[in-house]
């Protein structure tokens, strides 16, 4: 099966409410910055995505979630990973956040305060208080694909659209 990508400002029913703001707000910016295309919600997890539609997994970027621990306030952050890498929460999320303890957010706890689906979780409508962590290596692709805040879609985007977010910073995440 082959994906049809359209314009997401023109399918923003395939989209998270708090997604489709910020892609109406990126499109004033930059005109198609952003694409969606539909898929089958019970293949959104990467692996299975990637093996239906034919996209490879360095061509697949995840956003995680961590919150970061210090003095009993917890902060969290959106971390931006091809598919083919694991984000090194322990060690440089953690100390670049400044916290004393890091960990994946629990799954309802990011799913509530996202306003996004589990396995959707985008770096596009985020609450804007948040730090956006863009691997380098996702930055560096001229487009990637990612969740849409939803599982029937996923979005195409350039890695400098998202290294250029608000609250965006690039560095390597990878241990």
């Amino acid at each position: 099966m082959t994906l049809h990508w359209v314009p997401a400002t023109d399918r923003t029913d395939l989209l998270a409410d708090p997604v489709a703001l910020a892609v109406q707000e990126l499109a004033a910016q930059e005109a198609g910055a952003v694409e969606v295309a539909e898929i089958d919600p019970d293949l959104a997890d990467t692996a299975a995505f990637c093996e239906r539609y034919g996209v490879t997994l360095d061509e697949s970027a995840n956003c995680v979630v961590v919150a970061a621990k210090r003095g009993g306030e917890i902060r969290y952050a959106a971390c931006m990973i091809l598919a083919t890498m694991r984000v090194d929460v322990n060690n440089v999320v953690r100390k670049h956040l400044d916290a004393r303890k890091a960990s994946f957010a629990p799954m309802a706890e990011a799913v509530e305060l996202t306003g996004m689906e589990y396995g959707g979780i985008t770096p596009l409508g985020l609450p804007g208080d948040w730090p956006i962590l863009v691997d380098t290596r996702v930055a560096d692709h001229q487009k990637v694909v990612i969740g849409s805040g939803v599982r029937r879609s996923k979005l195409a985007v350039a890695g400098s659209t998202l290294a250029g977010l608000k609250g965006a910073e690039v560095l390597s995440l990878a241990g």
